[in-house]
This record gives structure tokens, sequence and C-alpha cells, in this order.
């Protein structure tokens, strides 16, 4: 199965967040409701180096794309 880059995600136990899961490496999921990433990959030491910026970029890409999605709910 080709799962989507990013898929939207709520659960009854936290009523005021929204979840957005990246499933490309490096997967995470990011809490809108606070900004706390929570990784779901093991990183190698010279992961981590690249790890800031690349945290950046993916969090930015995740915001668009969840922007994107609550627009086409309102259209």
């Amino acid at each position: 199965m080709k799962l989507p880059k990013f898929l939207l995600g709520d659960n009854t136990d936290f009523p005021t967040a929204i979840f957005i899961i990246h499933t490309d490496f490096p997967r995470f999921v990011l809490n809108l409701e606070n900004d706390e990433v929570e990784w779901l990959e093991e990183f190698s030491d010279e992961d981590q180096k690249e790890l800031p910026q690349e945290t950046e970029r993916l969090i930015a890409e995740a915001t668009e794309f969840y922007d994107r999605e609550v627009s086409r709910y309102q259209d």
C-alpha cells in the first residue's frame, strides 16, 4: 500500500489536539496543539547533526499540508 506523505489524525483522549503523521523517513507525529514532535525513528550520530535543519523543513511542510487540507474543507 502506498501511503501519503502526511496524514491528519485526532483522538478523543486528546480532544483539542490535531496530529500530523509524517509517513516517510524520518517518521514522526506532530501535535499541532503544542508543536511537540514524537520521532518514530532511531537516529545515528550523523543523522543527529542534520536533524535540526531537517526538522524545521519538515514541520513547515506539515503545517502547509494542514493548511491546505483545512482550506479544502472550508471551500
